[in-house]
């Protein structure tokens, strides 16, 4: 472990990043949200989303993360509202966030919306620094612990919907927030946050009457990274089953499934394989499982048009 969390922070005191600042997930698909405010009230109903992340399982200090979303339409369906809870632990460093998305949601055709959405909110981070190992004896950098330092951000999404299409792209943080310590009495750059940029998108194409085809991709781009692309094929047997699987650019392949157990009830799992580094020779590879939960109002039967994304 201790040789995992000096990889991890030798880069916080030099470029001001690291490798996984943000949270990733390869239930991407399920939880747009988490990136893209302008997907709040897509589902034309009350969703809720839960999902967690183990990565590299049995390698100590891995990332762990815990996302809870829920988003609604209101106001006659022009308007989407929408709440996400995360919680990434990497290593010897906690963040926590909260933040509210609103959507306004623009009829294009009688089918398809275009919508803009803002995300605000606060994230608390926090590192325990001290007990680093590091290369270089007394370095600054790692003498001091970061203690629930609150963050606050905003962030802009714009997301295209049609019934079998979507496409968006977003900025979740646009504020680049700064980590300080103090040493010495001297107060210490640690590290920032830095912008990342999403472009998602996806489609479904009718093979036969009982298998459709899901293809789904998610761009993401960081400055001091290169292009990370996922690209996912999902085959959904009797609008009942999904089985795909998914390629990570210069990191990671796997596969998901899926059931829809009711109408409004999903629960998925993916296991994914890292071949971007040589942590793949000491863990069990990555996990994921997932639920979602419509909840559709009184008022309506049941969701007027299927809804696939």
């Amino acid at each position: 472990m201790k040789q995992f969390i000096y990889i991890i922070f030798a880069c916080l005191g030099t470029v001001s990043t690291w490798a996984q600042q943000e949270a990733m997930y390869t239930h991407y698909m399920y939880n747009t949200l988490a990136v893209n405010p302008g997907y709040a009230g897509s589902r034309d109903a009350l969703t809720m989303t839960a999902l967690g992340r183990f990565q590299w399982v049995g390698f100590e200090g891995a990332p762990m993360t815990q996302t809870f979303t829920a988003h609604t339409p209101v106001a006659t369906q022009s308007l989407g509202l929408g709440l996400s809870l995360v919680n990434d632990k990497i290593g010897p460093t906690t963040a926590t966030s909260f933040s509210i998305d609103i959507a306004y949601r623009m009829k294009v055709s009688e089918k398809s919306r275009l919508c803009f959405g803002l995300k605000g909110g606060i994230e608390n981070f926090s590192a325990g620094l001290e007990n680093v190992r590091t290369q270089q004896q007394n370095d600054v950098s790692f003498q001091d612990n970061i203690r629930n330092r609150v963050l606050p951000n905003v962030g802009f999404g714009i997301y295209y919907q049609a019934p079998r299409f979507y496409i968006g792209a977003s900025i979740p943080k646009i504020v680049e927030n700064g980590f300080y310590g103090n040493s010495v009495n001297t107060t210490v750059n640690i590290g920032s946050e830095s912008r990342h940029y999403y472009l998602i998108a996806g489609a479904v194409f009718d093979l036969n009457p009982m298998l459709q085809l899901k293809p789904v991709t998610l761009f993401k781009v960081v400055s001091g990274a290169p292009l990370q692309v996922d690209l996912t094929a999902n085959f959904v047997i009797r609008e009942l089953i999904t089985l795909g699987v998914m390629y990570r650019s210069s990191d990671a392949f796997g596969i998901l499934a899926g059931v829809n157990i009711t109408e409004q009830l999903m629960a998925g799992y993916s296991f994914d394989w890292s071949t971007g580094n040589t942590t793949g020779r000491y863990n069990a590879g990555s996990h994921e499982i997932m639920l979602r939960y419509d909840l559709i109002f009184s008022k309506q039967k049941r969701i007027k048009s299927p809804r696939y994304f």
